[in-house]
C-alpha cells in the first residue's frame, strides 16, 4: 500500500514563519549572547537545602525574592526540617511570613508540605517531578526551579518573566506554561534548560521589561523579532536599565 506523502513537505508552523531550523539556531545563537551578558546568572533565592529552597519559592509567589530572602533567615532558624513544619505554631508561622502577603494560604502550603513530607517520604524533599508535584503548594514550576538547583535535574521554569520574553524572543506563541516549558525545551538540550531559565528571567528583570523593554540598551535585539516595541533610542532607553542584584 503506498504510504501517504500529503503533509509530508509541509514545514512545521513557528511564530515568525522561519523555518524550523532557523528558529533552533536563532534561538542558541540568542542564548549565547544571554550566556555573556549573564555569566553568573543563578537563582536569586537564598538557600542551603532543598527543604529551604522549596520554601522559599513557595514564599516567592507573588513576591520579590529579595523580599522572600528578608525572612527566610528567621523562618529557617525557627522551621530547620519538615516535621519543624508540620507542627508549627500557626499565629507563630504566620507572624514570620506576614510581609510577603498570602501569608495565610502561604501558611497552610508549608505546614501541609511539613506534614506529607514525614508522612510520604520520611522527612525528606523527592527528587523526581512526579512526587514533587503532588506535594501541597507545589506546581510544575516550583517542581523545576528545585530540580534544577537542589538536584542538578534539568528543569525549565516558566514564570512570568519566562514566559514573556520566550513568546518576545519568537521561540513560541503559546501562553499555558506547561505548553511553553515543552516547546523551549524543544529548542535546546536538557543541559542548557536550567542556566537557559535562569538567564532569561535575568533579562527579564533587568532589561526586557513587561512595559517598556530597554530595546535602544538590549544586547539581545539583534535576533530579537520585538525590537521596538520598548524606546530604540540608546540613552533613553538606558535609563529603563535595573542592573542590580534582585537577590
Amino acid at each position: 500500500m503506498p504510504r501517504d506523502t500529503t503533509n509530508a513537505n509541509i514545514p512545521e508552523r513557528t511564530p515568525t514563519g522561519e523555518s524550523r531550523l532557523a528558529l533552533v539556531r536563532r534561538a542558541r545563537r540568542t542564548y549565547r549572547e544571554l550566556t555573556e551578558l549573564y555569566p553568573d546568572a543563578h537563582c536569586e533565592l537564598n538557600f542551603t537545602t532543598p527543604l529551604e529552597l522549596l520554601v522559599a519559592t513557595i514564599l516567592s509567589a507573588q513576591c520579590t525574592d529579595k523580599r522572600v530572602n528578608q525572612v527566610t533567615p528567621t523562618l529557617f532558624a525557627h522551621y530547620p526540617d519538615a516535621e519543624a513544619y508540620a507542627s508549627a505554631d500557626r499565629d507563630e508561622l504566620e507572624g514570620i511570613i506576614r510581609p510577603l502577603g498570602f501569608f495565610r494560604a502561604k501558611a497552610n502550603s508549608l505546614m501541609g508540605l511539613g506534614s506529607a513530607l514525614c508522612e510520604q517520604h520520611g522527612g525528606e524533599v523527592p527528587g523526581n517531578l512526579a512526587d514533587l508535584v503532588k506535594l501541597p503548594g507545589v506546581g510544575r514550576k516550583t517542581a523545576n526551579v528545585l530540580l534544577g538547583n537542589a538536584f542538578d535535574v534539568p528543569g525549565i521554569t516558566v514564570d512570568t518573566h519566562f514566559g514573556r520574553l520566550v513568546r518576545r524572543f519568537g521561540w513560541t506563541d503559546e501562553e499555558d506554561p506547561v505548553k511553553v516549558e515543552h516547546a523551549i525545551g524543544g529548542l535546546f538540550p536538557p543541559k542548557d534548560w536550567t542556566m537557559l531559565s535562569h538567564r532569561v528571567v535575568w533579562h527579564g528583570r533587568r532589561v526586557c521589561h513587561a512595559r517598556r523593554p530597554a530595546c535602544g540598551a538590549c544586547g539581545l535585539a539583534r535576533w530579537c523579532p520585538s525590537f521596538g516595541e520598548g524606546p530604540t533610542d540608546p540613552e533613553t532607553a538606558a535609563k529603563l536599565l535595573r542592573m542590580r542584584s534582585f537577590a
